[in-house]
């Protein structure tokens, strides 16, 4: 890692985990020092846990980065765990790179369809979110978190492989061996989560089976290597890109300032390229002869394979380990995992809450993960076909200036329009519409609208992520109010339910604080008068006054004491293509 780079931040090639010995006991065991575990161990340490994380690697490289956008939904989890600014920090080209996602036929050619730029006079709040998306490898997101952790003295080895465990009624006990030295080693934990990635030992041993659609044909993400470049693409080029031409498609996208990421493919599975036809795509991408490096050449797959079950007993799964689907946007789910189950493992742990709540984690983040895996995958066999539709029409040369060319290129740009869709409900619409822990509105899950991956709107109703907005004239937001708490949005003046509720709170010990925004504005927002927010920013119950049973009879249903109780709505089946259908 160079602390002081041409970029002006930190260029995280390398991050290299402690060698350490994993403690004989811990709360959690966290099993992959990826970032969804390295953030899962964030979170639970904030929240008061012992965590121990362990990998059987010893180190990450920049050069075998995965995904590198982060949506504004993630950002709000950054900023939450007091590291956006670490993370903002944290880059590997210059930031001025960043001029969005440009479709383009190369980096030197023609831009096919216009992307709005940077303003540095002007700035509109982002809708949703009062948090903007940012790019950054997930080697520099590892190296924050792991400064992080040992600043807090939490125990993060690597070399450390997971071979075996025992579950009792108590906790699980864990065999590590030292990948190095063959060493033994057990530990002791009331939970295991792995985060170990698609091929996740943690879920094997837990026999685990997975769900979902084989992949038809393989593609290669590619990491090439040039040199200086400037003179033909200025000193600030485009660091994120989608290329159509006739040789190469798809991402062509920076992750520093000598290094790209290209996409090759699709090849039968089978089929092993040479180097010199994947160099050939580079250079493609690129729309130039320059020399390039073959550094990094990894697999992945346009298919569903998520996990049966997210829960077995006292092992968890989140991220890659539970879900892996067709590319793009996939790290914001394993964040998404770990903030829905690090405060449902905290009450279970802290005595506020039974196992059953444990339950809900399952309930709530597979048919999400179902619903983005489904959309993914046809936006992907989509963009396939527009692309087959492109080349059978031809794509000009980018040194044919002629008008027949430009005609040519501007009706390409025509066809990518009608397929370039947003993706602001992958990023916002976490809905939760088959959970136990939720107290749903009468007659609230017939209708609930059909999800959809490209939109999103602000929804208050239970399930939904609470809407966000200022609530100080110096930029506190009330996301930053809710914290790592439940919260109770008072607005209105009258305060019966709130001295019920903290009462009930109270009793309970239960992290609980109460946020006073007596707004009409607010109060419009929401649609009521009394919010009860989970940790997790999303809506538990929100009325007018308690349901029956008050509020006892509404802590018990969100910590899961009475998780017999179904939703007012059938679950919906695992493993079931287009759910919200």
């Amino acid at each position: 890692m160079t602390d002081h780079s041409e970029t002006g931040g930190r260029d995280v090639h390398t991050v290299r985990f402690p060698a350490a010995t994993p403690p004989g006991t811990t709360d959690v065991l966290i099993v992959g020092a990826g970032p969804v575990g390295l953030s899962a161990a964030v979170e639970l340490t904030a929240r008061g846990l012992r965590v121990a994380v362990v990998d059987r690697a010893r180190t990450a490289t920049l050069v075998r980065a995965g995904a590198m956008g982060h949506t504004p939904r993630v950002v709000e989890h950054f900023r939450r765990w007091g590291l956006l600014q670490r993370i903002r920090a944290a880059w590997t080209y210059p930031t001025e790179w960043n001029q969005g996602t440009r479709l383009v036929t190369s980096l030197a050619g023609h831009e096919l369809l216009p992307t709005p730029r940077p303003s540095f006079t002007g700035r509109e709040e982002p809708p949703h979110s009062l948090q903007e998306a940012l790019r950054r490898p997930q080697t520099a997101l590892q190296q924050v978190f792991l400064d992080r952790l040992r600043e807090q003295d939490v125990s993060v080895a690597g070399g450390w492989e997971l071979r075996e465990f025992d579950e009792d009624a108590d906790g699980v006990t864990a065999g590590l061996v030292d990948t190095g030295t063959g060493r033994r080693r057990t530990v002791r934990a009331a939970y295991v989560l792995g985060t170990d990635g698609g091929r996740s030992t943690t879920r094997r041993l837990a026999g685990i089976r997975r769900e979902g659609e084989h992949a038809r044909e393989k593609r290669l993400r590619l990491i090439v290597r040039t040199g200086d470049i400037s003179d033909r693409v200025g000193a600030a080029p485009s660091g994120s890109n989608i290329v159509f031409n006739d040789t190469a498609s798809g991402f062509l996208a920076a992750v520093s300032t000598r290094e790209w990421r290209v996409y090759a493919g699709p090849y039968p599975l089978d089929h092993e390229p040479a180097e010199e036809e994947l160099l050939a795509i580079g250079r493609a991408a690129f729309g130039f002869d320059l020399d390039l490096e073959l550094v990094s050449a990894t697999t992945f797959y346009h298919a569903t394979r998520i996990a049966e079950t997210f829960r077995r007993g006292r092992v968890l799964l989140a991220g890659d380990a539970a879900h892996v689907r067709t590319p793009g946007g996939n790290l914001g789910e394993g964040f998404g995992d770990v903030v829905n189950l690090g405060w449902k493992l905290t009450a279970v742990i802290r005595g506020h809450a039974p196992q059953t709540l444990l339950d809900s984690y399952d309930q709530e983040r597979r048919p999400h993960n179902w619903r983005v895996a489904d959309h993914a995958l046809e936006r992907s066999r989509r963009s396939q076909r527009t692309l087959a539709e492109i080349r059978r029409g031809g794509i000009p040369d980018d040194a044919d200036l002629s008008p027949e060319a430009t005609l040519r290129r501007t009706r390409i740009g025509e066809l990518l329009r009608r397929d370039h869709t947003g993706g602001d409900g992958v990023a916002f619409d976490e809905r939760y519409d088959a959970s136990t822990v939720i107290w749903y509105e009468p007659g609230q899950l017939a209708d609930e609208p059909a999800w959809r991956g490209d939109v999103y709107e602000d929804d208050p109703r239970p399930g939904h992520r609470a809407p966000d907005g200022r609530v100080d004239p110096y930029g506190g937001t009330l996301h930053d109010r809710v914290g790592d708490r439940f919260a109770l949005l008072v607005l209105t003046e009258d305060r019966g339910v709130e001295r019920e509720l903290s009462a009930e709170a109270a009793a309970r010990s239960l992290p609980f604080t109460v946020v006073h925004l007596p707004d009409p504005g607010v109060r419009s927002v929401y649609g009521t008068t009394n919010v009860l927010v989970r940790p997790d920013q999303h809506v538990a119950w929100r009325g007018t006054r308690l349901p029956d049973g008050g509020a006892a009879a509404l802590l018990d249903r969100v910590l899961g004491h009475r998780a017999e109780q179904q939703p007012q709505g059938p679950l919906l089946a695992a493993g079931t293509s287009g759910l919200a259908a």
